[in-house]
């Protein structure tokens, strides 16, 4: 097949274009720059938002995946939050309206999302029929969504999979975590009651190709193991696998002096779970957090 794929420099988009290059698929990528770090299989082609992406310079292709998005994991100042949000909302509004003017469309868009979508719900289980949230990134996802399913007006089959923290050695959620933990300082946040969803790096790229290559699949799919565990357990489970200790507790009051409203993010209670996945033949390699831990760290 052949895919088109923005945010191919990030940490997802790098996997994703190594494992569609090793099984043969043919990629193109958009992005400011060429990116050295990528196979030189994968075909650049260049796109500087806010400017629409030039979608009939790239060669004719089935599926595009669009992952772009500026580092939600960094403080959330006034002009963060504008970046952050046109690189989602805007730069998603810019490529459906490139589409719309291909001659031959692709079939499918699978496009980001995040599980940030749902807000702060307590011990709520979280499913894709589930309300949005409220705060910023809730409102975030929630015009980042309708943004790609515009598409579905141009005839395409379109899927967001809403992305829980990702656990993976080379970046994502765990390797932020990792640091403190290998020094022997890591603990839980606040409570540690609140919910933290998850999903292993193999298993996002996994659903990623299944939307892709599923013509049963669209609309919301949570991005998240079925398997949700509370802080408390999973900086419990960290800290055994890594054989380090775990007695600290960092205060809620203390995140949200160092990192302003990015704090709530990682206070937040969202106890996530993915049937539309699982309920259309997905079957995740790594459910459980402990295997899924020691998968990458054992």
């Amino acid at each position: 097949m052949n895919y088109l794929i923005t945010g191919a420099t990030g940490f997802l988009g790098k996997k994703l274009v190594s494992h569609l290059l090793e099984r043969g698929d043919s990629v193109n990528y958009l992005a400011r720059k060429r990116s050295r770090q990528l196979d030189p299989r994968a075909a650049y082609h260049c796109w500087n938002p806010p400017e629409k992406p030039p979608m009939n310079s790239v060669p004719r292709h089935d599926v595009i995946v669009h992952l772009m998005g500026e580092p939600i994991m960094q403080r959330w100042t006034d002009q963060a939050k504008k970046r952050i949000r046109s690189s989602r909302v805007d730069n998603t509004r810019q490529l459906v309206s490139a589409i719309a003017e291909l001659k031959y469309k692709p079939r499918v868009l699978v496009s980001a999302s995040a599980v940030g979508y749902y807000g702060n719900r307590g011990d709520e289980i979280l499913t894709e029929r589930s309300s949005p949230g409220n705060g910023f990134l809730a409102e975030l996802c929630r015009d980042w969504e309708r943004e790609a399913l515009y598409a579905c007006e141009l005839g395409l089959r379109v899927v967001t999979v809403r992305i829980a923290p990702v656990l993976g050695r080379e970046g994502g959620a765990l390797a932020e975590m990792l640091k403190p933990f290998r020094l022997g300082l890591g603990g839980k946040f606040g409570s540690g009651r609140q919910w933290m969803p998850w999903i292993h790096i193999e298993d996002l790229i996994r659903l990623f190709l299944f939307a892709a290559q599923n013509d049963t699949v669209s609309g919301a799919v949570n991005g998240s193991s079925p398997n949700p565990v509370t802080n408390t357990v999973f900086t419990r489970t960290l800290a055994k696998v890594l054989s380090r200790p775990a007695f600290f507790t960092v205060p809620g009051f203390a995140l949200k002096l160092a990192l302003g409203e990015l704090a709530d993010f990682l206070l937040d209670s969202l106890r996530v779970i993915p049937p539309a996945a699982e309920q259309a033949g997905f079957s995740f390699e790594h459910p459980e957090l402990a295997g899924a831990l020691g998968s990458m760290l054992s």
